[in-house]
């Protein structure tokens, strides 16, 4: 699985979390969109760890500075297993 898959991927999640879903890009943060708060932050990551079966460390999602450090992110967990 390379970026752009995960990004599709994301995609899919964006659009079940967000009530206004962001398009998943590898430059989209968190800042980029006002409905992203903490509170959606731990739906996102619990959507995240189901749907790619990964599970993170404490701190690393946070560190992400964008979407494709995050997607990148996943793809060390998935080849990881």
């Amino acid at each position: 699985m390379n970026q752009a898959d995960v990004l599709t991927k994301l995609q899919t999640i964006f659009d079940s979390v967000f009530f206004e879903p962001p398009k998943a890009s590898a430059t989209l943060s968190a800042k980029d969109v006002p409905e992203w708060d903490s509170l959606l932050q731990i739906s996102l990551l619990v959507a995240v760890e189901k749907a790619f079966n990964v599970r993170f460390r404490v701190g690393e999602v946070e560190a992400a500075k964008n979407v494709g450090e995050w997607a990148n992110l996943i793809i060390l967990r998935m080849t990881e297993k």
